[in-house]
């Protein structure tokens, strides 16, 4: 009998200890909750928040330009000045795609974009699930520019690339 109780002791013990993960299915709003929220902390010029998205200082920005390639550790002290000056940039989502991988700790998405400085522009990335949430790990802004008007833009792109 002894020997029966240490047995049904160490068993629940086990289980008591034993990891247990609980997991629920990623959504799409918990992903436009967090991109909305970060394209309105840049339309506010709250730098902080909107740093905050990223997953971290290694996090990948591309911006419109060929030359904007910046971890977050680079991107935060060149966009400094603009949320310095009260507004950064103002991006609102008209029309965005999510995707998850399998074990949903892993979202894509891709965003069709009204900007008053761009016009129609397309934002791409990837985030992250981590224990503070969905973050951002790679964003990629773009201009689409339609196939009609290539012949006219690669010419002009590469006298500048290839300057």
């Amino acid at each position: 009998m002894k020997k029966y109780l240490t047995l049904m002791l160490i068993i629940t013990l086990a289980a008591c200890t034993a990891k247990v993960e609980v997991t629920e299915e990623p959504t799409k709003a918990e992903i436009d909750t967090v991109m909305d929220a970060w394209h309105k902390a840049a339309a506010n010029a709250d730098f902080e928040k909107y740093f905050s998205y990223f997953e971290s200082d290694s996090s990948i920005f591309m911006g419109t330009d060929a030359t904007e390639r910046w971890t977050v550790a680079v991107f935060k002290p060149w966009s400094k000045p603009y949320f310095d000056k009260g507004k950064a940039w103002s991006f609102t989502a008209v029309k965005r795609y999510v995707y998850f991988s399998e074990d949903g700790k892993t979202a894509w998405f891709d965003e069709e974009l009204d900007t008053p400085n761009l016009g129609p522009s397309r934002g791409t990335g990837v985030l992250t699930k981590t224990e503070n949430g969905w973050k951002i790990s790679h964003y990629n802004l773009t201009i689409p520019i339609p196939n009609e008007l290539t012949d006219e833009f690669i010419p002009k792109i590469d006298s500048v690339l290839n300057k």
